[in-house]
C-alpha cells in the first residue's frame, strides 16, 4: 500500500470525494473536480489513488476500507445490500438529490419522469435547477440503490424502498 503521507492534499481531498459520493464514476469526479473527460479523471485515479480505489462488478468507483479510514469521510452509502432487498439504510447526499428523494415517487406509485421529479423539485422547494442536474442526481439516487428506473415512453423513476426505511444526510450547506 502507498504510505498515506505521499499523498498531497488535494489528493486527500479528491479521494474524501470519492469516499463521500461512492458508488460514482468518472463523470460525477469530472463535475466535482472541474476536469476537462472521464479519461483526465480515470488517469488521475490510476496515477494518485490506485491503492485507494476499485471498480465494482458495474465498472461504478469504489473506496476502499482503508481510503475512508484515512480520510475520515462517511462514505455516501451504508448497509448496502444487507438487508433482503439490498436497499442501503443510510445516503449521504447533495441538497438536490435530497430534495428530488423527498419528491420523487414512493415503491409503490407509478414511476415518473425527469421532468415531473424537476416540476415537483420546484413546487416544493421553490427552486430551479437545471433538467440535467435533476437527472443526474436521478442517476446518482440510482447508483445508490434507492431510486429504480422504469422504462416506458422516457425513463421514468421512482423510489426503490419506502422513504421512511432510508435516512439521507446532505452532504453540502
Amino acid at each position: 500500500m502507498t504510505d498515506n503521507r505521499a499523498l498531497s492534499e488535494q489528493a486527500k481531498d479528491r479521494l474524501a470525494d470519492v469516499v463521500r459520493l461512492q458508488p460514482t464514476k468518472n463523470k460525477e469526479l469530472q463535475d466535482q473536480w472541474g476536469m476537462e473527460s472521464g479519461s483526465e479523471v480515470h488517469q488521475y485515479l490510476e496515477d494518485e489513488l490506485k491503492d485507494y480505489y476499485y471498480r465494482d462488478d458495474n465498472s461504478l468507483i469504489r473506496a476502499t476500507a482503508e481510503a475512508a479510514d484515512l480520510v475520515d469521510v462517511e462514505p455516501g452509502v451504508e448497509g448496502d445490500g444487507d438487508d433482503e432487498d439490498g436497499v442501503p439504510s443510510v445516503i449521504r447526499v447533495p441538497t438536490l438529490e435530497s430534495q428530488v428523494f423527498q419528491v420523487v415517487a414512493g415503491p409503490e406509485e407509478r414511476s415518473e419522469s425527469v421532468v415531473s421529479v424537476l416540476n415537483k423539485v420546484r413546487e416544493a422547494f421553490d427552486v430551479d435547477p437545471p433538467v440535467e442536474d435533476v437527472r443526474q442526481a436521478l442517476q446518482s439516487l440510482r447508483r445508490k440503490g434507492v431510486v429504480e428506473v422504469r422504462y416506458r415512453t422516457v425513463p421514468t423513476f421512482r423510489l426503490a424502498a419506502p422513504r421512511e426505511e432510508i435516512d439521507v444526510e446532505v452532504t453540502d450547506s
